[in-house]
């Protein structure tokens, strides 16, 4: 893919420092709890976990961290040369972004559609409090209801994928016909098709709650970063690329 470029390496640097930090300096819960994307009624929300939820990742998975810097690398860069260091600095945050709004306004649907349905039973909302400050619920609350309420509220969002969805789909309007040897594909295969099939999984993902990939994958973030990355690039490609 070429030579990294100097905002991509800067990137890797900063994500690598956040990892290592959360680890060894800060710790593992209270890095978390202050940068990680949190549900917007947790007392943990906090302005800027929109924009430092993308430098955390999961800190029991190093293979998070790993995949996220390896796509970053090996995308980012043709992204960054193409767009120009400014345009693509302006890009990668704005995906990441939307990845969290897409994300944050999927939680609070879930979250109230549970919350109503809950009350819909009888209880009120010191039962839902309960169910926010101690996991346990009533037999009579269907646990994927009750799962739904707690997850929504107290399980946050990181990591880079967002944003590096915004990336992979950059790379796929710019660059269709690439062909792509990517770890775990044994035959190369077209941009034009990887990248739509891959926001396809996660479409599927977001909608029937079956994982392809493994739990705890935030699809909803994957598909914001991936939705802002279309509309810029399709604008911008509307209007004469240009770097800048």
């Amino acid at each position: 893919m070429g030579r990294i470029t100097e905002t991509v390496k800067i990137l890797l640097i900063v994500n690598v420092i956040f990892y290592l930090g959360s680890l060894f300096i800060i710790k593992p819960d209270p890095a978390m709890q202050l940068f990680a994307l949190w549900f917007v009624e947790n007392p943990s929300w906090q302005v800027w976990q929109p924009l430092t939820h993308m430098f955390m990742h999961d800190l029991s998975s190093p293979m998070h961290i790993a995949f996220n810097m390896y796509a970053l690398w090996m995308f980012g860069s043709p992204i960054e040369n193409a767009l120009g260091q400014k345009r693509f600095i302006f890009f990668y945050f704005s995906a990441g972004l939307g990845a969290a709004l897409i994300h944050t306004l999927v939680n609070y649907y879930h979250f109230n559609n549970a919350s109503e349905a809950i009350m819909a039973l009888g209880f009120n909302a010191q039962d839902i409090t309960d169910i926010l400050t101690s996991g346990s619920f009533s037999e009579r609350i269907p646990r994927e209801t009750a799962q739904s309420l707690y997850e929504s509220f107290s399980v946050p969002a990181v990591g880079a994928s967002g944003a590096i969805m915004g990336v992979l789909v950059a790379f796929g309007m710019l660059f269709p016909n690439a062909s792509l040897g990517l770890l775990f594909i044994p035959v190369p295969i077209k941009a034009k098709y990887f990248i739509p099939i891959l926001v396809g999984i996660d479409l599927f993902s977001g909608v029937t709650g079956f994982s392809i990939f493994g739990a705890n994958i935030a699809n909803w973030a994957h598909l914001g970063g991936a939705l802002f990355g279309f509309i810029m690039m399709f604008y911008w490609k509307k209007q004469g690329l240009g770097k800048y």
